[in-house]
């Protein structure tokens, strides 16, 4: 048994890795677009920026690890988990292929779904939907902390980039009106040299946002798996060197090791800086032109939402998110110029995210049942 958290634990810093390469257009390909920042120097940012947030907060990790499913109907965590885990990785790997910037998180959350329910033979309540028992803030279920925020980031996303563009373009009408040095700040060439630099710092704020909520989701996935082990007597005779594992050590109440925090913050980082190319062309190039105002305003409306989210222990998707805050700063210029198709595409796999990685990781439990390893 302590051999399979072993291999889960693994699994589970591939996943990290993964989610790294396939979210690291979410970081920078507004910079990359509007040629503010080199290929380079962007993954190379957003691979600092992902370690520093991934090592600040816990509250999404303590929802992955304890609110969504239920131990108390499901007793073989380890497989359960490494089940997910498989379903969100494929699923990750066949959108990465693709070129479709689709949710990590919500494949995630699709996998442990999809395989906790194949566990429990069909059993609804292996999912912990809600708990009124505590206040709304830290309220553990699919329903508050996944469902909820699933629908709304998205379109809080939209309108924050739209208000915040309308307010950038209010702000230059403003400098212009008022004639002198304001008015000669507020052209074009002025305007693109300026939030070029300012875009800088919002990139790093994003690459900041991403690793402080998406890091977190793997802490907490660990978590779980060690929670379960101890549970089924798997961690009972831990020698010295693995001591560092034990529950005792890893999670007490919303905090997770900081073991845990560092290694998936340096594998995340990792991933980052291997970059994901296929996803920042669609992102940056194939759903409307920017530039740096724009580019500005999607990482600055995008990070916002993120870090409100992990706050809450919110385990949102940093795609749609910065998606959203893409279309709504297109949508502000010229709804016209949205690139329909591409959205459309983009929409396809954000709906078939959860239910496509459900589905996989309810296959790969089947499997294991059938091999008598479950």
């Amino acid at each position: 048994m302590l051999t399979l958290v072993l291999v889960v634990i693994l699994a589970a810093l591939v996943f990290e890795f993964i989610n790294g390469f396939h979210d690291t257009a979410n970081s920078i390909a507004a910079s990359v677009a509007t040629k503010v920042l080199t290929p380079g120097k962007a993954v190379s940012l957003a691979a600092v920026m992902n370690l520093v947030g991934a090592l600040t907060g816990t509250a999404v990790a303590a929802t992955i690890a304890t609110g969504i499913v239920n131990t108390e109907v499901v007793t073989a965590t380890s497989q359960l988990v490494l089940c997910a885990l498989l379903g969100a990785i494929a699923w990750n790997l066949l959108t990465w292929w693709l070129g479709l910037p689709s949710s990590s998180s919500h494949a995630l959350i699709g996998g442990l779904c999809g395989a906790a329910l194949s566990a429990s033979h069909g059993n609804w309540n292996s999912l912990l939907w809600i708990d009124t028992t505590v206040e709304w803030t830290k309220s553990k279920g699919l329903v508050w902390k996944v469902l909820v925020p699933m629908v709304s980031s998205p379109v809080v996303g939209f309108l924050l980039g739209l208000t915040l563009m309308v307010l950038l373009w209010a702000l230059i009408s403003g400098m212009e009106r008022a004639g002198g040095v304001l008015k000669r700040i507020a052209r074009p060439r002025w305007i693109n040299a300026g939030f070029g630099k300012m875009q800088i710092m919002s990139a790093a704020y994003m690459g900041y946002a991403h690793g402080h909520n998406d890091a977190q989701k793997t802490m907490g996935i660990i978590a779980l798996t060690l929670v379960g082990a101890e549970a089924s007597g798997a961690l009972n005779d831990l020698p010295d060197i693995l001591a560092f594992m034990h529950p005792d050590q890893s999670i007490v109440g919303n905090e997770v090791a900081t073991w845990i925090v560092v290694t998936c913050a340096l594998v995340m980082a990792a991933g980052t800086a291997s970059g994901g190319w296929r996803i920042i062309k669609t992102l940056g190039h194939k759903m409307v032109k920017l530039h740096p105002l724009d580019g500005f305003a999607v990482d600055t409306s995008s990070a916002t939402v993120l870090m409100t989210a992990a706050h809450f222990g919110m385990p949102v998707s940093t795609t749609h998110t910065v998606s959203t805050a893409i279309m709504g700063v297109g949508f502000a210029k010229n709804p016209r110029r949205l690139k329909m198709r591409t959205i459309e595409r983009i929409v396809w796999a954000w709906i078939l995210t959860i239910p496509a990685s459900a589905g996989v990781a309810w296959l790969f439990y089947r499997g294991m049942m059938l091999l008598g390893w479950a």
